[in-house]
């Protein structure tokens, strides 16, 4: 009779550990899909921000003839954040995809800053009704990138944790849950939209 109360125990302890695992294991599952999701936001606003600057050179190179090297930076900063995106969106959390795109973001944020540096020398073309709304569209972008980056990174620091913490951290190294990396700039003076005043 007490090998059969010994065995009943052993497999409730058994449930409970198997049971325990499960949920844990579902628990790592739903936070990444998450940053996943928060990521896939992300992506959406970047699209948009990347599909505005063609766009927007063609209204300024009609103004800005003389101009050639910067409108082409904008242009090869576009193409470069465009790979570094699809690179990420691929693997979203992924350390070396994350830092890559955010390197690319920056190098694009910096080139769009110079063009809009340059076009306040030109009367004309800050007049531009056709600037004006692709300026005003694009730092409204901007702004969602942010709040789309913030809420990635929530997501991202949320599923770290659960994957961190004991004993979800046995679970997380034995499925193979890698950790997430955040989207960040590197610079705070960076993380601030383009300057635009038309």
């Amino acid at each position: 009779m007490e090998w059969l109360i010994g065995l009943v125990c052993l497999a409730l302890l058994i449930i409970v550990v198997v049971g325990y695992g499960i949920s844990v294991y579902n628990g790592l599952v739903r936070a990444r899909n998450a940053y996943k999701n928060a990521f896939a936001q992300i992506d959406v606003q970047l699209t948009r921000r990347h599909d505005l600057i063609p766009n927007l050179v063609e209204v300024a190179k009609g103004y800005m003839k003389h101009e050639r090297e910067t409108l082409e930076a904008v242009v090869k900063a576009r193409t470069g954040a465009i790979s570094a995106q699809t690179a990420a969106a691929a693997n979203p959390g992924e350390p070396g995809a994350m830092q890559n795109l955010a390197a690319s973001e920056n190098v694009l944020t910096q080139t769009l800053g110079r063009l809009f540096a340059l076009a306040e020398a030109y009367p004309d073309l800050k007049a531009n009704q056709n600037m004006m709304q692709l300026s005003e569209e694009l730092t409204s972008t901007e702004n969602r990138v942010a709040f789309a980056r913030q809420a990635y990174n929530d997501s991202v620091m949320a599923y770290n944790n659960k994957r961190e913490v004991f004993p979800a951290s046995v679970v997380a190294g034995m499925m193979g849950f890698a950790p997430a990396a955040l989207f960040e700039t590197d610079d705070p003076g960076k993380r601030e939209a383009p300057k635009v005043s038309f």
